[in-house]
């Protein structure tokens, strides 16, 4: 079942339907199977080893084995900060981010409910998977994006999948404002996390951090937060293990936004239940350039319920933990990826988070999906004479 998050109407799993028809609220699918956890054992680590808290057909399902993601305890940087940290690398799936979760359940509930063109508005991930799963399901793709703001990997992603790439001038909210217009008229399946099966996909990331850590949730998980979907789907994640008994505690979800970009952490600090949109955000870190997030609600609410914070970082705090964890502990992560980073190091310095704190940082895209911010923050190499005497008097000078 679809339910609404407001004010409760129900809809049927093969609706066609993106908010709630009696209120224009966003909605949430239900799911609690009956199952033990016993039955994950021996699986295939991939998202799909939890299928049964996945609501579509199982017999269709559309995967490019997505989930299984990289759990990496991060000694070096813990220690300096103080905490217990672990870092979820999702960079490591197939197109290398997050959104392969999602993607991967929206095209199959495609392919149920009989679509043959699917769609999103994208600041990069988003087309990028939506692009090589639909291919991967033989499905026509549409991508609309704003013009001039995404980053080279992406975009070439989107497009070497044979998507139909649009580029609209104007901002991300503007380009999901005209792609939701045309799935309204019946042109397209939409994609983006306003369809409530694209977060049934990233929920996954929760089932897997719990899994990971033996059955146990951590302290608290800090992640990006740009449209706001991924944060209410691991909450969504963890508490549906939770209320299923196999795991007997909750994190705290502390969402960090860009300083340019930060209408849900500025709705938290006033103790809103509704954000006020940003106009014109601005931030290095394009993946979470958005001013209007579509799943605002949810985040507050996985914010508030799970007594968590929500806090801002700067560009070059994002560019410096970027840096620090490729740095520190081998991971390199896209600069929306360093938020969690930059926004855990920044909690620890204000006192908010507490010292032996067992924490899990998401990361949610790879290095090269904006390799032109990598190699700007980098020296250009040294050049010298292919001759012994010349390189042993660079290495005399490191």
């Amino acid at each position: 079942m679809i339910k609404c998050i407001d004010c409760g109407a129900e809809y049927g799993l093969r609706d066609i339907i993106y908010t709630c028809r009696e209120c224009g609220s966003v909605l949430e699918v239900l799911c609690s199977p009956h199952v033990s956890k016993d039955i994950f054992e021996c699986r295939k680590s991939t998202m799909w080893k939890y299928k049964e808290f996945m609501p579509v057909d199982e017999s269709r399902i559309v995967t490019l084995e997505e989930g299984g993601t990289p759990f990496c305890k991060c000694k070096k940087l813990g220690d300096e900060l103080g905490v217990k940290l672990h870092v979820k690398v999702e960079g490591s799936n197939p197109t290398g981010s997050f959104k392969d979760r999602g993607m991967s359940v929206g095209i199959t509930k495609a392919l149920e409910l009989g679509v043959d063109t699917v769609g999103c508005a994208s600041t990069g991930n988003t087309s990028a998977s939506l692009a090589a799963y639909a291919a991967r399901a033989g499905l026509k793709c549409i991508v609309l994006l704003p013009a001039g703001k995404v980053a080279l990997g992406k975009l070439a992603q989107a497009m070497f999948h044979g998507a139909e790439v649009i580029s609209i001038k104007g901002n991300f909210d503007e380009a999901l404002e005209a792609v939701t217009a045309l799935a309204l008229e019946g042109k397209l399946y939409l994609l983006n996390s306003v369809n409530p099966f694209r977060l049934e996909g990233q929920k996954s990331i929760g089932f897997e951090i719990v899994d990971d850590l033996g059955w146990r949730s951590p302290d608290r998980i800090i992640l990006p937060v740009g449209n706001a979907g991924n944060i209410s789907a691991i909450w969504k994640g963890v508490t549906e293990f939770y209320e299923a008994g196999f795991i007997q505690d909750l994190p705290r979800m502390t969402g960090i936004q860009a300083e340019g970009a930060a209408p849900i952490t500025r709705a938290v600090r006033k103790g809103l239940d509704d954000i006020v949109p940003v106009e014109n955000p601005e931030t290095v870190a394009t993946a979470i350039r958005i001013g209007a997030p579509v799943s605002a609600k949810k985040a507050l609410r996985a914010i508030y319920d799970s007594d968590g914070l929500a806090e801002t970082v700067t560009d070059d705090e994002i560019l410096s933990a970027q840096k620090l964890l490729a740095r520190k502990e081998g991971i390199g992560v896209e600069p929306a990826s360093a938020a969690s980073i930059a926004g855990l190091k920044k909690l620890v310095e204000m006192g908010e988070i507490d010292k032996g704190e067992e924490i899990v940082c998401v990361v949610t895209g790879h290095l090269l999906k904006d390799p032109n911010t990598a190699i700007n923050a980098c020296k250009e190499p040294i050049e010298v004479d292919a001759n012994l005497e010349s390189l042993s008097r660079v290495l005399n000078h490191l």
